[in-house]
């Protein structure tokens, strides 16, 4: 056994790769701190949105959407909100699924979900945007 692999805390498999937490895991960790900050603000700003909209008819919802302050900060919140998502379900399914073919599955899903979420959700947006 070579000195390298009796006092490293690597995994074999991190070891292969040459990633250790330094490597993965705090880019991870910044892109969820960076996510969950500017969640605050455009989640406010969903909310205010959304009780704006509340009070109005189809015709009124629609001019709404359609202003470009309004539309932008709707996508960037699906963009920041859905991204966040996938971050904190890769972290779960990464620590709680033990089977390595499950959690690549798993991991593959989780992309594709919140691609079909963020993507289905921003057409909405830009179609009731351009259509005001």
């Amino acid at each position: 056994m070579s000195q390298e692999s009796s006092t490293s805390l690597r995994t074999p498999l991190g070891r292969v790769r040459g990633l250790g937490a330094a490597k993965s895991g705090t880019d991870h960790f910044w892109k969820s701190r960076v996510t969950a900050v500017a969640n605050v603000p455009l989640t406010i700003s969903f909310v205010v949105i959304m009780l704006m909209l509340s009070k109005r008819d189809y015709a009124g919802a629609v001019k709404l959407v359609g202003q470009p302050l309004v539309a932008i900060l709707l996508l960037l919140f699906i963009g920041s909100a859905t991204y966040h998502m996938r971050l904190g379900m890769q972290v779960i399914i990464e620590d709680y699924v033990h089977s390595e073919g499950r959690k690549i599955a798993l991991l593959m899903l989780n992309t594709f979900f919140a691609i079909a979420v963020g993507l289905a959700s921003a057409y909405a947006i830009l179609k009731i945007g351009f259509a005001g």
